[in-house]
């Protein structure tokens, strides 16, 4: 398997796959979900998020830690067998490495290009962001250990996000949007103080003194009761208090 789509119909053009990570796995040609066995998911989630050409006795290793070699090798060529079987070409196999094919479209990417656009940006245009984009984490119901990395990788990239939309919209006047992107990020980590001082900017801005000072003394409760913590300087100067 050397191309990531299946055989098009004459005189038309390929159907090329999409591949989402960002809350659950989903595998799609156009409005068609392909199912895929467990093992195949997570032979196509590991290929995506190493995102290079990998040696197969490394690959079978990795995702099956607890079997002997032989084992993990057998277990490797069910998988692609199964890949095979389902006629979905969405992995490269056209020499001894594995890899993911070239034309398969991934959320994960998607988003993390946006985000890293977005961050480095002198003029952002917020009106065009899409706040629900990075409201959800990696594969957040898998328990792999290969995966726990890249999972915190994108989940603090898209927070920083979140905080960014959050400030910069509040700076242009536009609170309830602000509110909302700031609102994700603390949905996200709700001990996270950057979030909790973006909001309370937020209502600072706003004119909203009583609920800047809620916010606070809702981390301020949060970081004791599961922390044992006591806010930083950083907020506290916000409000004087």
């Amino acid at each position: 398997m050397t191309s990531a789509r299946r055989r098009p119909a004459v005189g038309k053009p390929p159907t090329l796959p999409t591949l989402r990570l960002l809350s659950s796995f989903e595998l799609a040609f156009g409005d068609e979900i392909i199912v895929l066995p467990p093992s195949v998911q997570r032979l196509v989630a590991f290929l995506t998020i190493s995102d290079r050409r990998m040696q197969r006795p490394y690959i079978a290793g990795t995702l099956w830690p607890e079997a002997s070699e032989h084992r993990a090798a057998a277990n490797l060529r069910s998988a692609l067998w199964r890949l095979n079987q389902l006629d979905v070409d969405v992995v490269d196999t056209s020499d001894m490495r594995l890899q993911l094919a070239s034309g398969v479209r991934v959320d994960l990417r998607d988003r993390t290009e946006q985000a890293h656009v977005l961050l480095a940006s002198t003029e952002p245009d917020f009106d065009r962001v899409d706040q629900t984009a990075f409201g959800q984490d990696l594969l957040p119901d898998w328990y792999d250990d290969w995966l726990v990395i890249a999972r915190e990788r994108f989940h603090q990239l898209r927070l920083r996000v979140l905080e960014f939309v959050c400030e910069g919209l509040a700076a242009r006047g536009q609170f309830a949007r602000a509110l909302d992107a700031g609102l994700a990020a603390l949905a996200g980590e709700p001990l996270r103080e950057s979030a909790h001082r973006a909001l309370v900017r937020v209502h600072l801005a706003e004119g909203n003194q009583a609920e800047a000072v809620r916010q606070f003394e809702l981390y301020r409760q949060l970081l004791r009761d599961q922390l044992g913590l006591t806010p930083s300087m950083r907020i506290i100067e916000l409000l004087h208090v």
